[in-house]
């Protein structure tokens, strides 16, 4: 039998797959780009995302195991899909259309159904709303980053 949280472990797999399409010109446009001074934790960036999308599954896992198949249930599960559809989208569609507007845009977006989502889950679970505060806490620095990478490129906002 397939274990919920290897059902949940899959999806968020399949869809941070979809990060990868970009090339390699994309890269080079993103790669030239000014960034702040104080931008010195780059490196970490991918290690950290790592750590707040295996947060999120484990906090999506927690909550379907409080109530399995339940129409809220399914539907705090879509706000959980949603939230990794907008994440995950901040690279290709940013580097595809070459724009930080739409990086900041889209960061944005997702703090907010982040907010949204933890607020769903908070009475199901006070740990798996826990689990969505690194995503939380980096989102919005995440976005103030690709906000301030805009002033210093005005030509690529």
């Amino acid at each position: 039998m397939i274990k919920s949280w290897m059902v949940i472990g899959g999806v968020t797999f399949i869809v941070a797959l979809a990060s990868n399409f970009i090339t390699p010109g994309d890269t080079r446009w993103f790669k030239s780009l000014q960034r702040p001074r104080w931008l010195t934790f780059e490196a970490a960036i991918p290690l950290v995302w790592t750590v707040i999308f295996i947060c999120g599954a484990w906090s999506a896992y927690i909550v379907w195991e409080k109530n399995p198949g339940t129409t809220e249930t399914w539907l705090r599960m879509g706000l959980y899909l949603l939230l990794e559809i907008v994440t995950i989208a901040y690279n290709p569609a940013m580097l595809r259309l070459r724009s930080l507007k739409v990086g900041t845009t889209i960061g944005a977006i997702g703090f907010i159904i982040g907010v949204i989502l933890t607020l769903a889950v908070l009475p199901v679970s006070g740990w798996a709303a826990l689990l969505l505060v690194p995503y939380l806490l980096w989102s919005p620095i995440g976005t103030y980053t690709t906000k301030e990478m805009s002033r210093l490129n005005p030509q690529d906002a």
